[in-house]
């Protein structure tokens, strides 16, 4: 990957994401682009954090998504990328979920399945819930508490089910003890002894430590329920059963998926979806160009990744069609993490050597400039994420003097992890993200001038689970460097930080915690932050936790992410929302035209 053309394609898009931040600086300060009169479109970043078109929505038509990966599972028990989380709505509820409120309310939880948000006795161990009248399954059968028991029970079998977050798991039964239903000996397949169900529309749990985000984890698709009767196990995801207001019609993994009104489904049953569109569809494309084109063309009506426009497809819209453009601040942190598991990086110095010797600001510039791409990341909290710190921790210098790179420090610690010479590494990186590729050819380059050489390794992002997931998989690679990006599961340094940093959510297929940390001190506490309450305490934990991760070396942060997202003009009822990092809240999309 050394080559004169991989450096040429590489110089392209630099030079491309340069210009598409100087777009962008123009269309910040509100100049550029006549797209709103072209279009129609309601203008540049008016569904940031506000509605738009809420008058204007109408019953009908297919709302269509397009997109260039497929999900990792539609399964509610595996699925993990955060537009499957959004998407799901459509198809599957959980006893509580996220208002559909623009920004920060957004982020709020609210019944779904429960009629409240729940009764808490015993000191905060113990949680009752009653479920609403009416709410039913695809076919018309009520959904039960054990439907929702067994839907969690489902989080136990790794085994069949990886790839999903299993914080339920690790608070309901901290110990293992529970087989998961597929091992499960019990006649009803139902003995997972944290969930009782002592009737058809009661459910408690009994946590084992009172754990102050459990409410959080109740939201998660992860608790859906999943009627035994249709359980399909590995194969769950190619046609899961609906509880919402949609069901699958078809799907062809990696083409195209369809929903269609699940006229068993009633409103009377659902405060939070409205079902607008009479059918929802995703097509998928290889080509992450050919994608924005056709979203600019008006064939599709906006982007299921969420991840914002390819630097073509922004030059093209911001020009002529900046109405229809949204500049939000995602949730997100994109990064590089370096696998205990791949020598040298068993050596925190060999790790430093790759955090200094990085130029952040090309890193910056790669991933679309201050705009699109976002602020230049210095730590692995997210600012909205309480007890995040911005730009105001900033250890390494990466946004200050060392922005470009310190090649002297670099060397320093290329000397003190016994690789003086430099050392040669790769990194994984998917492939049908140009805009990554573009980061790891930015990095490879800057890296190179300290003597430290990578190749580039790239993938298809759908098989993430079981390539950079797999920690044997990535030891047998010699994946030195991986390039990936994280959002909160839930607004919380726990919700955030605990399958990346946690040693006990080390997994061997599905893991996300790349760096293989195992340090007691950060394991302990996040064990301090569940059982306290106070929330000023919590913040200070947070801090705390960040802290560590960053002191250890195991992650170059690239950006505080921002996006630039295409909403097409005959959307409506769409926002950004803080539940879903800054995407835009699928659940309630509706057309104002349903021609």
């Amino acid at each position: 990957m050394t080559t004169q053309r991989t450096k040429g394609r590489r110089k392209q898009a630099l030079a491309a994401a340069a210009v598409v931040a100087g777009l962008l600086t123009t269309a910040a300060c509100g100049g550029g682009g006549g797209g709103d009169s072209k279009s129609g479109a309601a203008g540049f970043d008016a569904a940031n954090n506000k509605v738009v078109n809420a008058s204007k929505v109408k019953k009908g038509g297919d709302l269509k998504f397009a997109g260039t990966q497929d999900a990792d599972s539609w399964d509610t028990t595996r699925g993990y990328y955060g537009f499957m989380w959004d998407f799901s709505r459509y198809y599957s509820r959980q006893l509580l979920t996220y208002s559909t409120a623009p920004g920060a309310g957004g982020a709020k939880l609210t019944p779904d399945l429960a009629t409240d948000m729940g009764k808490l006795t015993d000191g905060g161990k113990t949680y009752t819930f009653t479920l609403r009248d009416g709410i039913t399954w695809e076919d018309g059968k009520p959904i039960t508490s054990k439907d929702l028991k067994y839907g969690i029970e489902r989080v136990w079998a790794q085994d069949v089910l990886s790839g999903g977050p299993v914080y339920l798991k690790n608070t309901l039964d901290p110990k293992g003890t529970y087989p998961g239903p597929y091992k499960d000996k019990s006649s009803d397949h139902l003995g997972l002894k944290a969930i009782d169900t002592p009737d058809d529309k009661t459910i408690v749990f009994h946590l084992p430590t009172a754990n102050s985000d459990f409410l959080q984890m109740l939201a998660l698709t992860s608790a859906s329920p999943v009627r035994q009767d249709k359980d399909t196990k590995s194969k769950y995801g190619l046609h899961p059963f609906s509880s919402g207001p949609y069901k699958f019609e078809s799907y062809d993994p990696g083409k195209s998926l369809k929903l269609v009104r699940n006229t068993n489904w009633k409103a009377s049953s659902d405060p939070v979806r409205k079902a607008y569109p009479d059918t929802v569809s995703i097509k998928f494309f290889t080509n992450a160009n050919e994608l924005d084109q056709r979203l600019i063309k008006g064939d599709y009506d906006l982007d299921l990744s969420q991840t914002g426009l390819s630097p073509q497809g922004r030059q093209i819209a911001l020009k002529q069609h900046k109405g229809n453009l949204d500049n939000p601040v995602s949730g997100f942190i994109r990064y590089a993490v370096f696998p205990q598991s791949v020598k040298p990086f068993d050596n925190e110095h060999c790790r430093k050597a790759v955090i200094y010797g990085a130029d952040h600001e090309s890193l910056q510039t790669a991933r679309g400039g201050p705009v699109a791409g976002g602020d230049i990341g210095t730590n692995m909290l997210p600012p909205s994420v309480a007890g995040g710190e911005g730009q105001k921790y900033d250890p390494y210098q990466l946004a200050g003097a060392g922005k470009n790179g310190d090649a002297a420090k670099a060397k320093e610690e290329l000397k003190a992890c016994g690789q003086p010479n430099g050392f040669k590494t790769t990194i994984a990186v998917r492939n049908n993200k140009p805009v990554e590729v573009a980061t790891a050819q930015s990095l490879q380059a800057s890296l190179k001038k300290v003597g430290i050489t990578a190749d580039i390794y790239q993938y298809d992002g759908s098989q993430t689970a079981g390539i950079i997931g797999s920690p044997s998989n990535v030891e047998k690679k010699k994946f030195g460097i991986i390039i990936m990006g994280w959002g909160p599961d839930f607004p919380t340094v726990q919700g955030y930080g605990v399958p990346l940093w946690d040693s006990r959510d080390i997994l061997q297929s599905g893991n996300n915690n790349y760096a293989l940390i195992n340090d007691k001190t950060i394991d302990g506490l996040f064990d301090q932050y569940g059982t306290t309450l106070d929330d000023a305490k919590k913040a200070e934990l947070a801090t705390q936790i960040n802290h560590k991760v960053m002191e250890g070396g195991y992650y170059l942060p690239f950006v505080f992410e921002k996006l630039l997202n295409w909403r097409s003009s005959r959307l409506a009822n769409v926002y950004t929302t803080n539940a879903y990092s800054g995407y835009y809240d699928f659940v309630n999309l509706g057309l104002s035209s349903t021609k």
